[in-house]
């Protein structure tokens, strides 16, 4: 039996695996920076984020997770941005995905946001596939910017 719950400060360091291990499902081994303590304190002592967990019952193991933050859009207000969801390989096929984004799409709609958002790659085909599931739009017009924190000193 595995229960969806809202993780905990001490589930930290099993989301922090997780994370790791979604990097290497995308092909992005080296890209995890931040640490437990990075994690522990964003998301309970800033309250940055917050994330469900899936545990299971029996073993108290954490085997998926949704780590999800508030952000603002100047067309739609207030939106909640799932950055990542993510269950173990040998826990999928049993629904986990769905009731750990069901978690947050309900947060979604109590706190009566004008966007929910997300991004997958789109290569992705299997993630692609879950969220048409649910009539998602996924746009393909628009790309994800980014600086690394690197490429953020140069502007010193």
């Amino acid at each position: 039996m595995i229960k969806i719950r809202v993780a905990q400060k001490v589930d930290m360091k099993a989301v922090h695996g997780l994370i790791t291990e979604l990097a290497i499902y995308e092909k992005e081994p080296d890209a995890v920076n931040i640490t437990v303590e990075d994690l522990e304190r964003d998301g309970f002592d800033l309250q940055k984020f917050d994330c469900f967990v899936a545990e299971q019952v029996a073993t108290k193991q954490i085997v998926g997770m949704a780590l999800y933050y508030a952000r603002y859009s100047t067309w739609k207000g207030s939106t909640l941005h799932l950055e990542d969801l993510y269950i173990q390989p040998s826990f999928r096929g049993l629904g986990l995905g769905r009731k750990l984004f069901d978690k947050v799409v309900k947060i979604a709609i109590d706190e009566n946001v004008g966007r929910m958002e997300w991004t997958v790659l789109e290569w992705n085909k299997t993630a692609i596939e879950f969220y048409k599931t649910y009539n998602a739009t996924l746009d393909p017009e628009w790309h994800l910017g980014t600086f690394s924190n690197e490429q953020l000193q140069k502007f010193k």
